[in-house]
Parts: structure tokens; sequence; C-alpha cells
């Protein structure tokens, strides 16, 4: 693995470097203005959507320098790069290889114009995060599927303009990967209801969808009907390497030093305590670890070979990462660090306590640490299937 840098990248790494100078006030500085103001000026500069091909408006960047570019702006705590993320790494790159051309005019400008938001309707109740036996039915009347059923975990429902979803077809295919069909299905159709599932902290990330008779035109299926499996696993396949968030844990684990660095324990400054700085040594090694782990993922990619089952490593290590260093947080801050924001003693306006009580956000977003273990187990070690 070659760590260093060609002349090309470092110039593009210093080219962001400036733009986050010029662009990017400090957070108490910012008006109401600021993120539409911030959306327009990434996309002017072909930021959003950096790595699609320039016929779907993207600009052909390449792997290393989307690196760059994500671990700058992490590094920077900068908004993201358009404001529909399931849009940019799943449906719109779904669309680009399987849509058709009316989708792709309909769908792709509107992405990365940050003009509407995606949700993802895969998980279901009592199938979770095996996507493969979903149970949510379409059925094809004459112009248009009739869809019955629900979904659940489904992150950002409350606020998404559009659903990509998943639905059964068939029902007595040869195998449960077959028989799936994708369709794009407005989030205000006729029968669909979201109801918001509240968390301990009062957020509402996550929601139940349901579909009563919901009319879905036969144009806004995306791919073949059948054909929804291969068209969810090339679009879950889209930049994996995970640097962007790596930085971002470091990030946080600097913020975490922070707070060490001003709280005292037994009387004396946290940074004394043994325990503890092997703790925060711990959180470090492990956030290290992604990042060679993420690293090796990209240099896969780079050399055109296909990512696997590997990627389920780093998403495993972080579901568990982020609870250890909030619940961590907590402990250590004692009474105030148990409160929410707007509390009279909240530490760090509550952040910790906040994050800590928000855990399903990142161990069941993107499929369950089970799911995840599972996938290591036989995909990677061989080991027999539970």
């Amino acid at each position: 693995m070659d760590f260093e840098y060609s002349d090309s990248e470092v110039a593009f790494r210093e080219e962001v470097r400036n733009f986050l100078r010029e662009n990017l006030p400090p957070k108490a500085e910012r008006d109401r203005n600021f993120l539409s103001t911030w959306l327009a000026e990434v996309r002017a500069r072909g930021w959003v959507g950096f790595s699609w091909p320039k016929q779907f408006g993207g600009s052909d960047g390449g792997l290393i320098e989307q690196t760059i570019l994500k671990e700058e702006m992490a590094l920077a705590k900068a908004p993201p790069l358009g404001s529909s993320f399931m849009g940019l790494a799943w449906v719109g790159p779904g669309i680009m290889q399987y849509g058709t051309q009316a989708q792709k005019e309909r769908f792709i400008p509107d992405i990365l114009d940050s003009k509407v938001t995606w949700c993802t309707g895969y998980s279901e109740p009592n199938h979770g995060s095996d996507l493969a036996s979903i149970q949510c039915k379409a059925v094809r009347d004459g112009d248009h599927y009739v869809v019955n059923g629900q979904k659940t975990w489904t992150s950002g429902a409350s606020w998404s303009d559009w659903i990509i979803l998943l639905t059964r077809t068939r029902f007595d295919a040869d195998a449960k990967h077959q028989g799936i069909t994708c369709l794009l299905v407005p989030m205000d159709a006729e029968g669909l209801e979201v109801r918001p599932i509240e968390n301990m902290a009062g957020d509402r990330h996550f929601a139940e969808v349901f579909f009563t008779d919901v009319k879905v035109p036969v144009d806004q299926r995306l791919g073949a009907e059948g054909e929804g499996w291969s068209v969810t696993v090339s679009a879950l396949a889209n930049e994996r390497s995970s640097i962007g968030e790596v930085t971002a844990m470091f990030g946080k684990l600097d913020t975490l030093k922070e707070l060490v660095r001003s709280t005292t324990k037994q009387g004396k400054p946290a940074t004394q305590d043994l325990k503890t700085r092997r703790t925060l040594a711990m959180f470090e090694a492990k956030i290290a670890a992604m990042k060679y782990n993420g690293l090796r993922y990209l240099t896969k990619q780079i050399n055109g070979e296909p990512l696997t089952s590997e990627t389920s490593v780093n998403k495993l290590h972080r579901a568990s990462l982020e609870i250890e260093m909030d619940d961590f947080a907590v402990e250590l801050c004692g009474q105030a660090g148990l409160q929410l924001p707007g509390g009279d003693n909240a530490i760090h306006n509550g952040r910790w306590a906040k994050a800590s009580l928000s855990w399903p956000n990142v161990v069941i977003g993107g499929g369950t640490p089970n799911i995840q273990r599972n996938i290591i187990a036989e995909r990677l070690l061989g080991l027999p299937k539970d």
C-alpha cells in the first residue's frame, strides 16, 4: 500500500482546504441562508456526486480525490455535500445503472441539486436486515402496481420526498432473493402512512411505513420486474471504503479528549486517571484499525477489485465503538452527563447523553451487529450458516 500522494492529489487537497477556509464560517456565524448557499457552492464546483460520470452531472472524480474530498470535509466538520444522503449514496447510482432515460432525466438532477430527499424501504418486521425475505407485496394491475405491506426502521422517512422500495412480486420463486421488484414511490402517495419511531432521546430518525393499496405507475419501477435484488446489491456496493466516517470518528475522539481534559475524577484531573487514559488509547487504536481497513478497501477499489463482505468489519467496529465512546463520556461526567440538551448542568449541551440514548441510529442503520457478524462468519471465514 502506497501512503504517498501524487502532486495532483496534493494540489486537490489544498484546493479543498482553500475552499473551506474561504467558505466555511464558524457555526456561531452561520445565518439561516448558510446551508442553501453552501449547497449551491459545492454543487457549482462539481463536488456533489463528485465520482458520478459527467454525462449524469457528476465530475468523473477519481477514488483517491473523492476520499481526499470527504476526508477534508470531515476534518473541517463541514455540512454534507448535498442534502440527499440516500439519493447520492444508493438511489442515484441505482438509477444510473438500471433506470430508463426518463427516470434519469427526472430524478438525477434533483438529487444533485439537493431538491429532494430519499429514504430506503428495505427492512421489515420479523425480517430485519434479511432483505431477501421481504413480504411487502406488489401486484401488477395494468399500468401500475398495487402495494400492500409494511417497512420498519426506515431512516429519514418522516421528512423524505421519495422512497426506493423493495417489494415482492412473486411468492413462488425458487430462491428468496428472486421475485423481488424495486419501485420508486413518492412519500405523499395515497395509502402511504408514516409513523415515526421515537427513541429515548426524543429523536425520530426512524419510522414505520405502511402501504395500503398504494398505486405505483409501472414507469416508476427501477429495473425489470423481479430484478430488485440485483438493483439493491449494486446500489449498496457504491463507495464503501468508510474513510469519511473514520475521519469523523477521529474528530469525535478529539472532542472526547477535550472533555477529559476539562473534567476531574476523584478530585484529580481525569487525564491523570490510568483507566481513563487506557480507555482513550483503546478508542484511538480501534479507530486507527478502521482507518487502515478503509485504506485496504480503497486500494482494492483503485485496483479494480470488487469489494465484498469485508466492509462489514468496519460497520461492526463502528457500531460498538460509538456506543462505548458515548457511554464513557456520560459515565465520566456523572449526574451532569445524564442531562439532555437544555439541562441546567448539561455537559457539551447534552450531546453525549443524547448520543448515548440514540444508539439505535448507528447500531440498526445499515444492518444490525448480528447481521454483520453472520456476514463475516459465513462469507469471510467460511463458517457454516447460522
